[in-house]
């Protein structure tokens, strides 16, 4: 799948050790709903876990035509031929990133301030992941942007730029006029009782952005 034709519309990031079976139901309904791509992000599993959970996801996924995403371990990247690799500001380097994996891997960085979004994109990152715009479970200590500053940043960068953190269908609303390309969503679609309606809701929000 070429960079290119990314669509980071609907952006699914997994949440944290849902047991395979459950995790490829809840993908297919979600994909079925309008999600565009999906990253697996397992921060406590073993690796050995992790490898067989993103090989399951790797080959449904080819079935689908989505792309997936792994969150910083380029190893496990590597490993199932996933089409991009997500990295944070505590990982290796993006410059040793692009020196591991091929060219036409994806790489998505997390970032927080308007630096971190310029050097990610002068580094050569593919898309920036800006955050945390809202409260989340997920990530408790992430530090809170102002929807002022996640607007600065999407106007700083050519590159695109998906807003992560706390979006529900409640208040993605206000991100609307943000210059996003799109917005990443955790527990709105994995916890949602029906994977696919919560992301028909989510997507139909996302396509009247600016």
């Amino acid at each position: 799948m070429k960079k290119s034709k990314i669509d980071l519309s609907l952006y699914l990031v997994t949440e944290e050790s849902i047991a395979i079976e459950d995790l490829t139901k809840i993908i297919t309904e979600s994909v079925s709903g309008g999600v565009s791509i999906v990253q697996l992000r397992e921060k406590n599993n073993s690796s050995l876990s992790f490898y067989k959970k993103a090989y399951a996801l790797k080959q449904l996924l080819n079935e689908l035509s989505i792309p997936l995403i792994i969150n910083d371990r380029v190893d496990i990247a590597l490993a199932v031929a996933a089409d991009g690799i997500h990295i944070g500001q505590d990982d290796l380097p993006l410059p040793v990133i692009k020196q591991m994996v091929p060219d036409d891997m994806i790489i998505g960085v997390s970032v927080s301030t308007l630096e971190e979004a310029i050097e990610a994109e002068r580094n050569g990152a593919d898309y920036i992941g800006v955050g945390s715009v809202f409260p989340t479970k997920t990530k408790q200590d992430a530090t809170l942007m102002a929807i002022e500053d996640l607007e600065v940043i999407c106007r700083s960068v050519s590159i695109p730029a998906v807003a992560i953190g706390g979006i529900t269908a409640d208040n993605i609303s206000s991100l609307s006029d943000s210059g996003l390309s799109g917005t990443a969503v955790v527990s709105a679609i994995m916890n949602a009782d029906s994977p696919k309606t919560a992301s028909e809701f989510l997507l139909k929000i996302i396509k009247d952005f600016k």
